[in-house]
């Protein structure tokens, strides 16, 4: 992997997560409901939600090479299985993973 690649995931991992950390420290005194704890953790998602947006619309590295139209299969695939899986994030990612191997070498 090149160093680009290794700091996008940091930098991304630090985003996502500093909110959520910084949520979980002054939890004491913010309760769930507050707009305070409503607003870290939109933040957190709408980090996350831009970051995928981007990979889709503007890939870069080997992902480039997959045509808009297996990334947005994959994409609305992994939706779908994001939902019937209780909103779980690991089966799509897994199933992400696998679906897009197997569209670009095979179909």
């Amino acid at each position: 992997m090149s160093a680009n690649i290794v700091y996008a995931i940091i930098v991304t991992s630090l985003a996502t997560f500093l909110s959520r950390f910084l949520g979980a420290l002054t939890s004491e005194g913010i309760k769930e409901t507050s707009k305070v704890f409503k607003w870290f953790n939109c933040l957190a998602y709408a980090t996350l939600a831009a970051l995928i947006a981007r990979t889709i619309i503007f890939p870069a590295g080997v992902l480039a090479d997959a045509s808009y139209y297996s990334r947005s299969i994959v994409v609305f695939l992994s939706l779908f299985v994001f939902f019937i899986s209780k909103k779980n994030f690991v089966y799509p990612t897994i199933f992400s993973a696998i679906c897009m191997a197997l569209i670009n070498n095979y179909i």
